[in-house]
């Protein structure tokens, strides 16, 4: 196991950062779309696995397999550029502006949102036949999930929206925990073990995940959750988003960065 400094993976966070500022716009969608879908997938699949086995635990020990899947291919969510994607402005690299960040983020909701839906529409069909029977014990559950996820945060009013945006904090912490793990060494399999402890923590403790709800909350209305789109986007994807940015870049990024790259003089007393 080659294990790299904080020094130096910080430093390639920020190369990292700038290289998704510059990508080609046809690159940075196919990515997100690849992205979405895979996640979504991993998502209906640890559902499964809880459901049939049981136990909730035992799917979220699987589900980070598409996280990893996700990662290795180098596709990207949302949850990661709203960490790394700024640490390219903050370190004032040559080209990188606001505007250049607000487009990526831009870019890679719209091909994630788009990768989560059209797995969410393939799970249906095939859960139902082409929508001639209903989806079951699957279709129930997710249905469940989607209404106490949205209209029962509203019942809450103000504390319930703010309950939504804690747990997107909570959810890119350590979402981004795993971005930056895969980080630390050159070997994947060094690399796999990092991204899997905070993914598969942050799926058990129930967090809040943009990507994984674009994917939960369509295909729960599609199985006959009983919310609106307006619901969806208000009592949780909007809460969820910001939570995920800020959690992601100021209990990650910014940390890492100002303490390993932008340091400050030793202090040392004579």
């Amino acid at each position: 196991m080659a294990y790299i400094e904080p020094s130096e993976f910080v430093s390639k966070m920020v190369d990292a950062g700038e290289q998704k500022v510059f990508m080609s716009t046809k690159d940075t969608l196919i990515r997100a779309f690849m992205a979405g879908a895979i996640l979504g997938l991993a998502a209906i699949f640890a559902i499964t696995i809880a459901i049939k086995t049981g136990s909730p635990l035992v799917g979220a020990v699987l589900f980070p397999v598409g996280f990893i899947m996700l990662y290795l291919m180098k596709f990207d969510l949302l949850t990661g550029v709203f960490t790394l994607v700024p640490l390219a402005l903050f370190d004032k690299r040559p080209g990188v502006t606001f505007n250049g960040v607000m487009r990526n983020w831009g870019l890679v909701f719209v091909g994630n949102f788009a990768g989560a839906l059209t797995t969410a529409f393939f799970m249906s069909f095939i859960l139902t036949y082409g929508y001639s029977i209903d989806g079951g014990a699957i279709a129930e559950k997710v249905s469940a999930i989607g209404e106490s996820r949205t209209v029962g945060y509203q019942e809450h009013g103000v504390a319930g929206w703010f309950t939504i945006f804690i747990r997107g904090m909570l959810c890119n912490w350590m979402v981004s925990m795993g971005v930056v793990g895969a980080m630390i060494s050159t070997s994947a399999g060094s690399k796999m073990a990092a991204m899997w402890m905070p993914v598969m923590l942050f799926f058990f403790m129930g967090f809040e995940h943009s990507i994984v709800n674009m994917f939960l909350f369509p295909f729960s209305m599609i199985m006959g959750g009983d919310f609106t789109v307006a619901d969806y986007l208000l009592w949780n994807e909007l809460p969820t988003a910001l939570g995920n940015l800020v959690g992601g870049l100021l209990l990650v990024g910014v940390p890492l960065y100002f303490t390993h790259v932008r340091t400050s003089p030793e202090r040392r007393i004579a």
